[in-house]
């Protein structure tokens, strides 16, 4: 297990390296709700990707790390949790009879992230994302009543299923401190120079005698 996570570090790591020089500033109108998978981010404390890091830059390494803690948890629940690997398999099978799901089989970079940018007043979508998706939920039949024995039964597993998810978090977080140094110099030289150079441009809009501020 632990070689194994170990390894599946090392290649989250290089796969997010890969990736980085792809990464370029968003153009487009900011999005203002706070992604919950970043802020304080234990992940990204020990990657050294807190202050002064993009949130997409960010996004990617701590969803890719947050996929490790799911398979292990995922992992763990199949050996060792029946009644919550019963009750998740039955909410694989509600899940699956939606037609349409649109925040499955995203890229890391945009995985957890919200479906629709903010609202923009005067301009009303005809629909969003979100909105068909959760279209699609209301038609899932709710799940059958548990007893109380095992409601009790699922609390104690669901219980043990987190803790297996902060120990292995807690590890991930051990071993990306190892990578510390390629993930800074990855950044130095692939998002420094654009992150500059947007402020330059700013800047130089900023003073332009057309400038409205």
């Amino acid at each position: 297990m632990e070689r194994s996570l170990e390894t599946s570090v090392s290649q989250a790591v290089d796969a997010w390296l890969r990736w980085l020089p792809r990464w370029h500033p968003a153009a487009h109108r900011g999005r203002t709700r706070i992604c919950r998978r970043c802020i304080g981010s234990p992940i990204l404390r020990a990657a050294g990707l807190v202050d002064d890091v993009p949130h997409q830059v960010q996004h990617g390494l701590a969803t890719r790390m947050k996929a490790l803690v799911d398979h292990a948890v995922a992992e763990y629940t199949e050996q060792n949790l029946p009644v919550l690997r019963a009750e998740l398999r039955a909410a694989d099978l509600r899940e699956a009879q939606r037609s349409y799901r649109p925040g499955e089989g995203l890229d890391p970079e945009f995985d957890g992230l919200q479906l629709d940018p903010d609202p923009d007043p005067g301009q009303p979508y005809l629909f969003t994302l979100a909105e068909l998706g959760e279209s699609q939920a209301r038609t899932v039949p709710p799940p059958p009543p548990l007893s109380d024995d095992a409601k009790e039964a699922l609390r104690t597993e669901i219980a043990l299923a987190d803790q297996c998810a902060n120990e292995t978090g807690r590890r991930i977080c051990e071993l990306l401190v190892g990578h510390r140094l390629a993930i800074h110099d990855a950044v130095e030289r692939y998002v420094e120079p654009q992150v500059t150079a947007l402020l330059d441009d700013l800047a130089l809009e900023l003073d332009s005698p057309t400038s409205p501020w």
